[in-house]
């Protein structure tokens, strides 16, 4: 059964938030969802969660690149206690790791999933002391320049070998928002999340 992690505190999301928008001015202008409670979170400088409700026992489907069949894309650097952001220029990927968030010095490496917006993370197993944000731009995949149509969720795969095609058993649905285009509150523009721990995640659909 799907274990459904409970929100944080709102001020660490939102401080999460704020960190991803300052990091990429291209996203510092997005909006949150245009309904009642997200324009009132908005007027406060923050955005609110697309995930509000219970999303226990759900299969899910992963979003797809835009572009399909590219060789994975890898990347490895060495964060230590002071944290470090890490980044994938191709897909669009950011992970941004506070200070203490680690107790000692890592080297971790982060690979895109060639045909899913999916990444394993690695080392396997590894556990963070503080929330790590992790913003993804949607731009380069499937829903890009459409309307939402539904929620998006991101979604923990505990099998580093569970195939990604048709509906994909999760274990965890993380902390999650998506943040909107500025002048047009229905396009989704860039997600981003919160994690604890690694490997492998993946942005979906029900």
């Amino acid at each position: 059964m799907l274990r459904l992690r409970l929100f944080r505190s709102f001020g660490s999301l939102v401080g999460a938030l704020l960190i991803a928008s300052c990091a990429d001015p291209a996203l510092q202008s997005l909006t949150a969802p245009s309904n009642a409670s997200a324009e009132k979170a908005h007027s406060l400088g923050s955005v609110t969660s697309s995930v509000t409700d219970a999303a226990a026992d759900l299969d899910l489907h992963a979003l797809w690149w835009s572009n399909k069949g590219k060789t994975q894309v890898r990347v490895s650097q060495r964060v230590d206690q002071s944290g470090g952001r890490i980044s994938i220029s191709e897909t669009g990927f950011t992970m941004d790791i506070p200070a203490g968030a680690l107790s000692s010095a890592l080297t971790i490496t982060i690979t895109a999933d060639d045909k899913y917006v999916a990444y394993k993370m690695e080392p396997t197993g590894t556990q963070f002391k503080k929330d790590v944000t992790v913003r993804q731009s949607l731009r380069n995949t499937t829903i890009a320049g459409s309307p939402l149509r539904t929620s998006i969720f991101a979604a923990y795969i505990a099998d580093d070998n569970v195939k990604l095609s048709g509906k994909v058993p999760v274990l965890e649905i993380e902390p999650s928002t998506t943040l909107f285009s500025p002048t047009n509150a229905r396009l989704p523009e860039a997600q981003v999340w919160t994690i604890r721990h690694f490997s492998r995640y993946m942005l979906a659909s029900n």
